[in-house]
């Protein structure tokens, strides 16, 4: 990857709102981005797959939808390094979600909203979790192992489950991932026995106990807020 690459794919005002766009780190399907590059979705496919060629951005698909975003942190410092050379503004994502389903939610039946996409980062930033298949999915580090047996999770049973053990899920909301598969769904079991979590009859959102909040800064250095329903 070169800044002339860069520089040439953003030679076309429509891919550099896309690709400035996609800086935030939230990923964004190939309709918002047409809106954002002000151009007709048939266009706004062209230049996607023209920049997807070119190294410059990777799409994940999420049941019927595919969403777009920077492919990687290289292709992100150089953006950041021409837009200060260029000024090019960048706007913020806000998601359009309600908000109590926005901070915490299930996902299928793991832990999704503001609060899963945070604790997915702190346990990458904690080194609990491994990258592996090109970063489709996950296993545990040593770390990870001693932390979520800490926390009461059966890893046997969880890696006995015909399903996937953990992946990144885009998280629909905050456009980035939260923990996935059958690991993921250990943890939601186990912040709702913990009632570190409690959810909803009527929904699929979930309420940030006081209880969670200072376990989760506890265990995972994590600080969030109270939500929903108490």
């Amino acid at each position: 990857m070169t800044v002339h690459v860069i520089a040439a794919a953003i030679g076309e005002p429509a891919r550099e709102k896309m690709l400035y766009c996609l800086m935030d780190g939230h990923a964004r399907t190939s309709t918002e981005l047409a809106v954002v590059a002000d151009v007709s979705p048939s266009t706004a496919s062209v230049h996607l797959n023209r920049l997807k060629a070119a190294g410059l951005v990777k799409v994940a698909v999420q049941g019927k939808h595919h969403y777009y975003s920077l492919d990687g942190s290289e292709v992100a410092q150089m953006l950041e390094a021409l837009s200060v050379l260029v000024g090019t503004p960048r706007k913020k994502f806000v998601p359009n979600t309600p908000s109590r389903l926005c901070a915490a939610r299930t996902c299928y039946d793991h832990l999704a909203g503001t609060v899963g996409v945070s604790l997915h980062d702190r346990l990458k930033a904690m080194g609990c979790l491994r990258e592996k298949d090109g970063g489709r999915a996950y296993e545990l580090t040593p770390k990870g192992v001693k932390l979520f047996e800490s926390l009461g999770v059966d890893l046997e049973a969880t890696f006995s489950l015909r399903r996937r053990f953990a992946f990144p899920c885009l998280d629909w909301s905050e456009r980035r991932p939260h923990l996935g598969g059958g690991l993921g769904a250990a943890l939601l079991k186990v912040v709702l026995k913990k009632k570190w979590v409690t959810q909803d009859l009527d929904s699929r959102a979930l309420a940030v106990t006081g209880v969670g909040q200072r376990e989760m800064l506890r265990q995972f250095g994590l600080q969030v807020e109270r939500s929903g329903r108490q």
